[in-house]
């Protein structure tokens, strides 16, 4: 654990709170984020994050700054399959385009708490219990294993939990009422397929939770660390989403970056849990080669996926 100054946590909230309303006041009006909005956004979001990183490197350390940066690499990466998801949920329910940045807000802000409550619970845990950690590093490798199988898990956003105890708590109807999530029908409060959309976005968090809180677990056991290195990644998912909405499909070889990051993490978690558990002479994985690992796997498969782009578009190209 670091030593973190009680100040630095009202920083962080006030950081968060200020450009949340900024983010709100800018969308007040629903309207169609094209491109250049987009990657303006989403690199405000990234110079923020990085910007504090390099307040917890003057303030707490250089160890607690790269556990952070690597924690927020890594958490950034793996947020490119909630991209991928958030696709299939708005074409699943037809979600309009100027509609799309409102659904994505309150997902952030449900993410944000979701989160919050899986890492302190996940901290809590590991620091009472160490020998959890092979629990985690057997989830990693086991998604590591789907994925280079091709074998991941569908998502079904009319299936999932949430829309179904949506639909039974409250009526929902089949048409959009512009941006409302309630409207009034015969006397009825109804909500409006925007509600089921936003049901089913936090839903998928919970399922890349279940992947993503074993992996920056394995990065840092501080709750101040691994939490806002997530929180800013999760701030930043929106933009990232407007941005490469088209572009998805081009980056075929991430998700072969991300399995191998994955088991790469899982690796370390062994190491760590057998270091503590068993033997102190077990080696563990610094932290900086961690992130040094994260960065060239990432670059490498984006690299590999511009070069060699799929059979179908190189032959349409």
């Amino acid at each position: 654990m670091h030593d973190v100054p009680f100040w630095l946590w009202i920083v962080f909230v006030v950081i968060v709170v200020v450009s949340l309303a900024i983010d709100l006041f800018a969308h007040r009006s629903a309207h169609v984020i094209d491109f250049r909005e987009a990657a303006a956004w989403s690199a405000g979001w990234i110079g923020l994050a990085i910007v504090f990183g390099g307040v917890v490197f003057l303030v707490v350390g250089t160890d607690a700054g790269v556990e952070y940066t690597t924690a927020w690499l890594l958490e950034k990466s793996l947020s490119v399959d909630n991209l991928f998801v958030f696709a299939l949920i708005f074409s699943y329910f037809q979600v309009p385009r100027a509609y799309q940045h409102r659904v994505l807000f309150l997902g952030v802000l449900g993410a944000l708490v979701f989160r919050g409550l899986f890492l302190a619970a996940g901290v809590a845990v590991v620091s009472r219990f160490t020998a959890v950690l092979y629990v985690f590093a057997a989830i990693l490798f086991w998604s590591t294993y789907k994925i280079l199988k091709g074998e991941e898990e569908s998502f079904d956003p009319g299936k999932s939990i949430a829309v179904r105890l949506l639909r039974k708590v409250v009526p929902v109807r089949d048409e959009y009422a512009g941006p409302h999530f309630f409207v009034k029908e015969a006397g009825k409060r109804v909500a409006t397929p925007l509600l089921a959309v936003v049901a089913a976005i936090e839903a998928a968090d919970l399922v890349f939770a279940v992947d993503s809180v074993p992996a920056v677990l394995a990065v840092s056991s501080d709750v101040f660390i691994v939490y806002t290195s997530n929180a800013f990644a999760i701030l930043g998912l929106r933009a990232l989403y407007f941005m490469l909405a088209g572009l998805l499909d081009r980056f075929h070889y991430l998700s072969v970056g991300l399995a191998l990051i994955l088991g790469f993490i899982g690796v370390k978690l062994v190491l760590q849990a057998t270091h503590e558990t068993v033997s102190t002479a077990v080696p563990e994985i610094p932290s900086l080669v961690s992130l040094a690992v994260i960065v060239v796997v990432l670059a490498v498969s984006i690299t590999v996926s511009v070069l060699r782009p799929p059979a179908e578009q190189d032959k349409n190209t």
